[in-house]
């Protein structure tokens, strides 16, 4: 596929639909279950059973095909494609890159959810005896289900759909570009605003879910510390500070200082899960780790289709695997913008394997070491007060098992400030995706206004304090799930949209195969000056003027044909930015962009040493290459004859209609 040229221009800015649309409903939310909160709770509660019971299926089908569509397309050949230009490098070292990944696996419902989800699955199983081996082994294929493989495949999806738009078409960094090959330029008209829309109120409320569970993690250790009760003022007041904190990250500019008490923030959860490793039953969670990630590969194709059709009516299935689903497709624009971000130049096939992959190794063996440590306690050393806590008070369990290591105190003031910090970093990015999310122009990689990323934080913070007086837990996951149901149908025209991008893009490929003449002729002054010009580094000046020469009037003298013959010549020849440029568009379908652009290069070192002493010092040449719309096609133009230029361009206009022709 071949979009428009639309790299953004002007400065960033508020996109008024979308933003009002959004703003709109948020506010209006969180102003009637402020007003009327035990009457919201209750009527939460009954639409997330309504839709438990009557688009659950939908949600496990739906979670299933985003990961099948992410690893059939990194295995197949469109694997190879790259998320931006066909010459475009990797920012970021693999190293690097695969320490970002593994940072966005780190989350502060990991600490909530670690202890007190594998403990209710054990006590209240959707099948079988409950406390039992079976049901403990149950409880960790469920866990392992939950925080696997489903989930980071719907991140490595929008991921992958906002930058291959972004950084391969020049699209706008937006949900909606992924239906550009459904809809072509109404993307910035109603329905893709809405898209984008919609894409901003699921985040919200993704993200008020997960402040949700760590305001209660967080009251619960400093209750354990301090004595702070559980109260809902509490609870606001410590949203309040909290969502204060990553709003002033936001906006001061000391995101280094961030980022490196966030570096500090990770050793120190690598080092607490090293020391319930080894310093509780080593050899025991060792070996359940080995024996949970094999239950859970075992069982992933039929876990990810097991509704409990036949056993008796119940919700579980609403209040655990339909919410998890609705939660991980509500955090995708968050987290898939910022893989997004990190991974221009990446092929498809690692990008996809590395976000699959790299935060997952990560987040089961957390699960795996801290989970069972908890069930060990439950079922070996007679804890029943332990088990009894996730199902009474959830947020306590953990600090409940840290009780029974040594230095009990210090690690759990050590978990507290890990918590704490891990809220402040997730809230200051979410704020910072929200306010990109709701605005345009600038660049792709530009973040929205500062005064967007203030308005985010609190409406995040809004809908939180809303939901936590209207019915704590339940009320989080009942608005989880209903905001979801939207944008995962969204998430599905986008497949539809990415998948036929490819075939384009595939379609492209063979026109850029076919069979033409060749250029006529060989470079100008025979097979002596081919050579001469073949061991030639030319100087930026020589190219320069070779642009200005030939390249231009060659150019110059082929516009003015096509716009004899009746095309729409959309951009002029133009030596700006080093380089020259002609677009000729087709209407709706996909415009000819054929760029000649100088590039310069570091000269070889047996070239240098091949010069005179006052050569030397000239380390770099310059090449004037060929850019279509996919980037540069790697040969240089330098030598040609102005006819031999106009050749190459009709050559290339030729290949281009045949591509026209296949995908009609």
């Amino acid at each position: 596929m071949s979009a428009p040229s639309t790299i953004p221009s002007g400065q960033v800015r508020m996109n008024p639909p979308v933003f009002y649309f959004a703003a709109g409903f948020i506010l209006l939310f969180g102003i009637v279950v402020m007003a009327f909160p035990k009457q919201a709770g209750a009527w939460l509660l009954e639409a997330q059973n309504w839709a438990a019971n009557t688009v659950g299926w939908y949600y496990m089908l739906a979670m299933t095909l985003y990961l099948v569509f992410v690893v059939v397309t990194a295995l197949s050949g469109y694997g190879k494609i790259k998320l931006g230009a066909d010459h475009d490098e990797p920012e970021f070292s693999y190293l690097s890159w695969a320490g970002m990944l593994f940072a966005a696996g780190i989350s502060i419902t990991l600490f909530f959810f670690c202890v007190s989800e594998p403990l209710t699955h054990l006590a209240q199983p959707p099948q079988g005896t409950a406390g039992t081996p079976e049901a403990a082994r149950q409880a960790m294929q469920i866990l392992f289900l939950h925080w696997g493989l489903h989930g980071w495949g719907v991140f490595a999806f929008v991921g992958m759909a906002l930058a291959y738009f972004a950084y391969r078409h020049n699209l706008p960094l937006a949900l909606r570009s992924a239906l550009y090959p459904l809809i072509g330029k109404r993307i910035n008209g109603p329905i893709g605003y809405a898209v984008d829309g919609f894409g901003i109120i699921a985040t919200v409320f993704g993200l008020g879910a997960d402040m949700g569970f760590g305001v209660l993690h967080l009251n619960s250790g400093l209750d354990y510390l301090f004595g702070i009760a559980h109260t809902h003022w509490i609870q606001v007041g410590l949203i309040t500070l909290m969502m204060g904190a990553a709003i002033i990250v936001a906006v001061s500019g000391v995101d280094k200082g961030v980022r490196v008490m966030s570096d500090i923030n990770m050793l120190l959860a690598c080092a607490l899960l090293l020391f319930v490793l080894f310093a509780g039953p080593t050899q025991h969670l060792l070996n359940t780790l080995i024996q949970n990630i094999g239950d859970y590969l075992g069982a992933l194709p039929m876990k990810s289709f097991d509704l409990y059709a036949y056993d008796k009516p119940s919700d579980w299935l609403g209040g655990w695997t339909v919410f998890y689903w609705a939660w991980w497709i509500a955090w995708s624009p968050f987290v898939g913008l910022f893989i997004a971000r990190i991974s221009r130049g990446r092929t498809i096939r690692e990008f996809v394997f590395g976000v699959l992959l790299i935060p997952l190794g990560f987040t089961l063996a957390w699960m795996s070491i801290f989970g069972n440590s908890a069930i060990d306690q439950v079922l070996n050393h007679g804890m029943t007060a332990l088990g009894m806590s996730a199902i009474d008070n959830p947020s306590m369990t953990l600090y409940l098992l840290l009780e029974t290591y040594p230095w009990s105190k210090t690690v759990i003031a050590v978990t507290v400030f890990i918590s704490f910090v891990f809220f402040v970093t997730s809230a200051d990015s979410g704020t910072v995706v929200l306010s990109t999310l709701s605005a345009k122009g600038g660049n792709p990689d530009e973040d929205g206004p500062k005064w967007l990323r203030v308005f985010w934080g609190a409406m995040t913070a809004l809908v939180t304090s809303a939901l936590l007086f209207s019915g704590s837990i339940d009320a989080l996951k009942s608005a989880v799930v209903l905001t979801s149901l939207p944008f995962s149908m969204i998430l599905l025209l986008m497949m539809w949209g990415l998948h036929k991008a490819f075939y384009l893009e595939s379609q492209k490929q063979i026109a850029q195969m076919h069979s033409l003449a060749p250029v006529s002729g060989s470079k100008r002054g025979g097979w002596r000056q081919r050579l001469s010009q073949a061991v030639h580094f030319p100087s930026r000046d020589e190219v320069y003027r070779f642009l200005e020469t030939t390249v231009r009037p060659a150019i110059e003298e082929v516009t003015a044909v096509f716009v004899e013959k009746g095309l729409n010549v959309v951009a002029q020849p133009d030596p700006a930015n080093d380089s020259v440029s002609l677009e000729i568009g087709h209407g709706e379908q996909h415009p000819f962009i054929y760029q000649v652009q100088m590039r310069g290069y570091f000269t070889p070192s047996f070239a240098r040493g091949g010069m005179g002493s006052k050569q030397l010092n000239n380390r770099r040449y310059y090449r004037a290459e060929v850019h279509l719309s996919e980037g540069s096609q790697d040969y240089d133009l330098v030598g040609y004859t102005k006819e031999q230029i106009i050749n190459d361009i009709l050559d290339q206009y030729e290949r281009h209609m045949q591509f026209l022709h296949l995908v009609r």
